[in-house]
């Protein structure tokens, strides 16, 4: 939910529930204040009644009034009087209504009589309501004012805001364009503006500081590499070695094709995190697994690999590099952790695709595998292979799961649609 949106329900919830209250209120002090009145006026129907009776005559109000007088003889009367609400019948109205009574004893033309007057409170009741509405009408217009003009006020304060959550979400370090300030109406929003504008700008240098380290650094290591792989080159094809310097050049050679090999993938996630891999085209998996296909073929016969493809012709719309890694990785991954006579099958349909293969070891840790540096003690790669499969299939929005069944290693990449 919007913080304008929660701020207007919060709003108008309390404003509501505070209008209903005060009504509430009023209303209950309006009618208190109609008993009051009416207990006021049953006082006087009293006084008339015991002055009326002087001359042996019992009271009786007019036809037209809303009020009824009852005498009924008793024993003994008691200097008591009562007050409360009642229902009676309106021999005018013909209709039952509300009432207010008084109750109370005196001594009538000698002799006791209870006495109870009863005054309608109908017309009054009626004259609350129109009260209430009268005032309650104007409060509720006003209150729809209030919110209608707080409403535009606040529109046009947040509005720019939006407009900073927008240049926020489109701002990227990898674009030459710096990020767009914003102008503010309010000083808060002002100095939070500010604050994004310095604050991009150090992401923005401190970015491309560490690209261009990582690039040169990168650049770097890869020269002293090729040297050091020529020499080893030229050293092992010499005559003039013995068994144990050629073992040891041997190993030699193979840690620095391991460094070379690290190396390169630490660039390639370089470039993947940093989003540098951009271009997008159509891309046939089909062709581009059976391409691959041709290219290991030689590894997959070296080791008596069985490979069964069951492919649909699935074109996607993707980094035609970021798909040539992904493919290149996967083929290489079945192959390397496979043994000889082993089996893969590669499986594409039109929303998933999945390679699948034997290998030494039983099920991986499903959280763990796609770390990087994560791999099994026999493993000679770099622990990076799966890390970048995860890495491309986050960019691409594509989903990358790990199960193991029926003795195979199942890497499953399901596309976005």
């Amino acid at each position: 939910m919007k913080l304008f949106t929660k701020y207007n329900r919060i709003l108008i919830l309390i404003s509501f529930s505070g209008l209903l209250i005060i009504g509430f209120l009023f209303y209950r002090m309006l009618v208190f204040y109609l008993d009051q009145q009416i207990d006021h006026d049953l006082v006087e129907e009293i006084m008339e009644v015991k002055e009326y009776s002087v001359n042996g005559n019992f009271y009786k109000p007019h036809e037209f009034e809303d009020l009824v007088v009852q005498y009924k003889k008793i024993a003994k009367a008691q200097n008591t009087s009562a007050y409360g609400d009642t229902i009676y019948f309106n021999a005018l109205k013909h209709k039952k209504e509300t009432a207010r009574f008084l109750k109370t004893q005196l001594i009538l033309d000698g002799q006791p009589y209870q006495i109870v007057v009863i005054s309608s409170k109908s017309e009054k009741q009626e004259q609350i309501r129109n009260i209430c509405l009268i005032i309650l009408i104007p409060v509720m217009i006003l209150f729809a004012i209030v919110l209608f003009i707080n409403r535009i006020l606040l529109k046009q304060i947040w509005t720019p805001f939006e407009q900073l959550l927008k240049n926020i979400t489109t701002f990227n370090i990898n674009r030459e364009k710096p990020y767009e300030p914003v102008e503010m109406p309010v000083e808060e929003f002002r100095q939070l503006n500010r604050v994004l504008v310095e604050l991009s700008g150090k992401v923005k240098s401190d970015y491309d500081e560490i690209k261009l380290f990582t690039e040169n650094a990168s650049h770097e290591m890869m020269t002293p590499l090729a040297v050091i792989n020529s020499k080893l080159d030229n050293m092992l094809q010499s005559n003039t070695l013995g068994k144990g310097d050629g073992d040891t050049l041997i190993e030699l050679y193979k840690a620095t094709s391991r460094l070379t090999k690290l190396n390169q993938s630490l660039l390639l996630l370089v470039k993947i995190d940093n989003n540098l891999l951009q271009d997008e085209e159509l891309v046939n998996l089909k062709s581009l697994i059976q391409e691959k296909a041709v290219y290991f073929d030689e590894l997959i016969a070296e080791r008596k690999i069985t490979v069964d493809m069951d492919l649909l012709d699935v074109t996607v719309s993707a980094s035609p590099q970021l798909l040539d890694i992904l493919i290149n990785n996967l083929f290489s991954n079945v192959i390397r952790h496979n043994y000889e006579f082993g089996k893969v099958e590669i499986k594409l349909d039109t929303d998933r695709i999945i390679f699948a293969n034997t290998g030494h070891n039983k099920a991986l840790d499903p959280k763990k595998i796609f770390d990087r540096f994560y791999k099994d003690n026999s493993s000679e790669g770099t622990g990076l292979g799966l890390a970048i499969l995860k890495q491309i299939c986050n960019r691409q929005g594509y989903g990358l799961s790990y199960n193991y069944q029926l003795d195979l290693h199942c890497f499953t990449i399901t596309f976005n649609k």
